[in-house]
């Protein structure tokens, strides 16, 4: 989706060694297939480099849960391997000075999530609350940070459905490049 929209250059890296696989062969049947690097690697040992104008991540949302019986599910699910102060200290490590990060996690972790920034001298300028509905609560929580302390922050509010159940308007507008029904 980012390729789709930036010419820039766009590492992955993913521990699960057959959605490893699945990504090469998606990247490579895309236009994009020159500046798509996937490493089947453990972020927490990844060593680029380099440093990261931008890192996007999705990280496992759960902690001290109930876990599946599947392996493979908790590794991408829960964050026995991979903790929330694990990302944020990758993204210390690896984002340039002036560069932006973007995390998608559980609301419910919010206050926790607020505390680990600070510990990394991260700051957030950009948060989105999103809901399943208009009738919900917000189930998750996507920021957009920086190293930059001094930034004004703004929050914007996205239901997934509307009361009749219908896709909202703003989930829509902000999805519909990427999707064949929306």
């Amino acid at each position: 989706m980012i390729a789709q929209k930036n010419e820039v250059e766009i590492d992955t890296i993913e521990i699960d060694s057959e959605a490893s696989h699945q990504a090469k062969e998606n990247a490579a049947a895309s236009p994009w297939k020159k500046s798509i690097h996937i490493f089947n690697e453990d972020i927490r040992i990844f060593q680029p480099n380099k440093k990261y104008d931008c890192m996007i991540s999705n990280p496992p949302f759960y902690e001290n849960e109930l876990a599946s019986g599947v392996p493979k599910k908790n590794i991408a699910h829960h964050s026995e391997q991979l903790t929330l102060a694990d990302v944020l200290a990758r993204i210390k490590t690896h984002l340039k000075e002036e560069g932006l990060f973007f995390l998608m996690y559980p609301f419910k972790r919010n206050k926790e999530m607020e505390q680990l920034l600070r510990a990394n001298e991260l700051y957030v300028m950009n948060s989105v609350l999103l809901s399943q509905s208009v009738k919900h609560s917000p189930f998750r929580m996507i920021i957009k940070g920086t190293h930059k302390k001094d930034v004004s922050v703004s929050t914007t509010s996205i239901s997934i459905c509307d009361e009749k159940q219908q896709y909202t308007k703003s989930f829509v507008d902000l999805l519909k490049d990427y999707y064949l029904y929306l």
